[in-house]
């Protein structure tokens, strides 16, 4: 079956969302989802969305960006940090006219709380002062993402976007440079639909399941990502990856940074409070690269808390907060720990450790989310992204807290603002052979396999071969044991056995093509991060435990060669105004 539509947006996040509300009435836009679009991954997101208001204290755009430069380690893009942190406020004051409902201060004003790596000089008159914490993060109590994702969507509602939800994307086509159209499953029945398209977006979220323990749904297995790289096109900077130091212990379910905002304390066996040390200026609100380093190093010193499976966890202190507050800003993440671990955050702290977050790489893009199709900057024609699947690059080496909802919702909205200029002189593009032939083909191979490998087995040993060997801490013997069991498992992957051979919601198959997804994704974090010998942001290799800004102040842009194999080449940094320097808190 073919469609027809000016613009197709692969993603019902906020990235997608954000762009489908831009795309003028006159045209067509379809909106696909693998899950309903109010289940999307931006729904989880908790702490806030920043944006330099001065609701509840003086502060300025370009404190904002200087954080979020410092917090790239110098590493992101800065032309892109300073639109993003310029157009910030606007952005928030436009979701609250759409309908948002943020927390209130007893003005009536947006709330705003503290979020780690946000800070202002103390002495205002003097830039090169101390910085301390400031309230930066726009709020709705800790369901920030949810209530946004609500709204988006609402939104999309009114303006007659048409929804493919449960439908899973299959194929990327790509022809003369020219991005003609798309592939999708739709999983209650198994019938393939060909998406012809004047505009493709990708807002396909990240990648976490790649990772043992992640505070990423289940559904976030890389795809998009995916599917441009097998396409032959580049990822960039897949090395950094993001673990946030705070998941509930052994789920990974995420314990927002807006817990720490408040005034949650990290302690450890000692009930000491070690972040002191690590970071003394800011402590527990540190970026979550260093905080989540610090947690590790507490756990290999021998000072973490060895729970009942074996593992070691860091105590989360809310107690000292107040039934209030716990209740009124933070009722989702003491929510959790009260239904999945037994806890109860008013009288007892709660057990948490790092897990897999957030995909600083992706899709490479310029900031009007026009997708490179390689290191020099040539686009491909019709072609955007946007979200976390997309590198912009405004997080870097290191994303900071609440600057991931603040760029689906900048960047969606100026891509839709792009795709929307592109219109006025875009046509469709007839497909050179059958495109569906290759999702048909690909699934009668998947479904034909009667191997002895399992899907599961596959999959749980790449998560944990990620998980140890590609995690927080890094070094080239890990690296390079985890590439060849990286090939172990492509090749395992070959001898998968799919049970169910039926069409209706066949969970096998889609989990079949999403675990070759995750093999891509591992194969590019994997050797994006064998090939950086530096340690920035996220990227930690204890073998080069120094920041080398002579030899790695680039972006890495990874693609696979004629035979299927990794290669990588290298853009360089934009800097504008912010020079790079020692990144201590």
């Amino acid at each position: 079956m073919i469609h027809k539509f000016d613009v197709v947006i692969v993603g019902a996040g906020g990235a997608g969302l954000r762009a489908a509300v831009e795309i003028p009435k006159g045209s067509s836009c379809a909106v696909i989802s693998k899950v309903f679009p109010t289940r999307s991954h931006t729904g989880t997101a908790q702490g806030g969305v920043c944006a330099a208001l001065s609701n509840e204290e003086e502060d300025s755009w370009l404190n904002h960006a200087f954080d979020t430069v410092k917090g790239s380690d110098y590493l992101g893009d800065q032309d892109a940090i300073e639109i993003m942190c310029q157009d910030a406020p606007r952005a928030i004051i436009e979701l609250e006219h759409m309908g948002m409902p943020f927390s209130r201060t007893k003005e009536g004003k947006i709330a705003q709380r503290k979020f780690g790596g946000h800070t202002k000089p103390e002495n205002p008159n003097d830039p090169n002062s101390k910085r301390v914490p400031v309230m930066r993060s726009c709020y709705s109590a800790d369901r920030t993402g949810h209530v946004m994702l609500q709204t988006l969507y609402e939104n999309c509602i009114k303006n007659n976007v048409k929804f493919y939800s449960e439908y899973f994307l299959t194929d990327l086509i790509i022809e003369d440079g020219i991005c003609k159209g798309l592939t999708a499953i739709d999983m209650a029945t198994s019938e393939i639909h060909t998406f012809q398209a004047k505009a493709i977006m990708f807002a396909t979220g990240g990648y976490g399941r790649a990772f043992r323990i992640t505070s990423n749904a289940h559904v976030g297995t890389g795809d998009g990502c995916a599917l441009v790289y097998k396409a032959g096109l580049p990822l960039e900077d897949m090395e950094f990856y993001q673990f946030h130091p705070t998941g509930l212990w052994r789920l990974g379910i995420l314990v927002s940074e807006a817990a720490r905002g408040e005034g949650g304390i990290l302690r450890n066996n000692a009930g000491e409070r070690f972040m002191e040390v690590y970071a003394p200026t800011v402590k527990d609100l540190a970026p979550r690269d260093m905080v989540s380093r610090a947690i590790i190093s507490e756990i290999r010193a021998g000072r973490g808390i060895l729970g009942s499976d074996g593992t070691h966890y860091i105590n989360l202190d809310l107690t000292h907060l107040g039934k209030k507050v716990i209740d009124e800003k933070i009722p989702e993440i003491t929510g959790f720990a009260r239904t999945y671990l037994g806890v109860e955050p008013t009288k007892e702290s709660v057990p948490i450790q790092p897990t897999a977050h957030y995909a600083m790489g992706g899709i490479p893009t310029n900031y009007d989310t026009e997708v490179f199709a390689d290191n020099s900057g040539k686009i491909v024609q019709g072609f955007y992204a946007a979200g976390e699947c997309a590198c912009v690059s405004v997080h870097g080496a290191n994303r900071l807290g609440t600057n991931s909802l603040l760029d689906i919702v900048v960047f969606g909205r100026r891509g839709g603002k792009k795709i929307s200029q592109f219109l006025q002189n875009a046509e469709y593009h007839n497909f050179t052979a059958d495109p569906a032939e290759k999702t048909r083909a690909m699934m009668s191979d998947l479904l034909s396999r009667n191997g002895s490998e399992k899907i599961s087995q596959i999959r749980k040993e790449l998560q944990q071969s990620m998980m140890d060997k590609c995690g927080i801490f890094r070094n080239e013997k890990d690296l390079a044991e985890n590439k060849e069991l990286i090939k172990q498992f492509k090749e395992r992957y070959k001898n998968i056995g799919l049970q169910d051979k039926s069409k209706v919601f066949n969970t096998d198959l889609i989990e079949a093509i999403e675990l070759g997804n995750l093999l891509d994704i591992a194969e590019s974090v994997n050797e994006s991060a064998l090939n950086r010998q530096e340690s920035r942001g996220a990227h930690t290799r204890e073998d080069f435990p120094k920041r080398d800004d002579a030899n790695w102040m680039k972006h890495s842009f990874i693609t696979k060669n004629d035979s299927g194999d990794p290669k990588i080449a290298y853009k360089a940094v934009v800097k504008t105004q912010f020079e790079p320097m020692e990144r201590k808190y």
